[in-house]
């Protein structure tokens, strides 16, 4: 439950003119009528858990969130990085199927599910950007369920570093905000693995590092061949 006495967090009402940019998520908000709420966590701070009850419906505005399921021999699947602007939490059930957390100081935008719900009854343009917003999560779980089957170490990597480029880079360089251990409980690798692959790309000229989390990709075309 968010309120503004849970530890570690700071919340505060929105001003839905300034905050709402020309989007899906803000486009459901408004038809639903109901008033956001922002708040902040700090890196590795839980969002929400597996098994609790799915309230609300979130979205990343600063910093970032992995959504994952601890397996039962400890391991971790990550399942999405959710960056600014993208929406996650919306779960089919009543109770979430995944944990959220903050990889690096986050805030996020929530709304009532109920609210929503309630506002998709009435309203078929919110009706429509919720089944909008469904349809992408299934087409992303289906994306990364090949990514795992049927992919090799290295054109998954390759496959995750053009998908970064596509929603992370500016002036052709991209800050990843997640580490490579993060990376490798994304693409079903190891540590190890993943470092040796990103050295790999990097002595074949197709990446640069400007630091351990600032790539550049040198060549683009190379990659995408890869990643076939």
């Amino acid at each position: 439950m968010h309120t503004e006495t849970i530890t570690g967090l700071t919340a505060k009402v929105l001003d839905i003119p300034h905050v709402l940019a020309a989007d899906q998520f803000g486009e459901i908000v408004r038809g639903s009528g109901v008033v956001p709420s922002e708040f902040s966590y700090r890196k590795d701070e839980e969002i929400y858990g597996e098994g609790e009850p799915s309230e609300y419906l979130y979205q990343t505005i600063g910093g970032a969130v992995r959504t994952y399921k601890l397996l039962s021999d400890g391991r971790r699947q990550i399942g999405a990085f959710h960056l600014p602007g993208d929406v996650f939490g919306l779960d089919p059930g009543l109770e979430h199927r995944l944990t959220a957390e903050a990889i690096v100081d986050t805030t996020v935008r929530l709304v009532p599910r109920r609210s929503l719900e309630k506002a998709a009854a009435s309203n078929a343009q919110v009706a429509r950007n919720l089944w909008t917003l469904t349809a992408s999560d299934l087409r992303h779980a289906e994306d990364h369920m090949l990514l795992l089957g049927r992919k090799t170490a290295i054109e998954r990597v390759a496959t995750f570093l053009l998908e970064m480029d596509r929603r992370l880079a500016k002036t052709g360089m991209m800050a990843l905000p997640m580490c490579r251990r993060d990376i490798g409980d994304y693409l079903g690798l190891t540590l190890e693995t993943v470092s040796r692959a990103l050295s790999q790309l990097n002595d074949q000229g197709i990446l640069m590092f400007s630091s351990a989390r600032q790539i550049a990709l040198r060549n683009r075309q190379r990659l995408t061949a890869m990643e076939a």
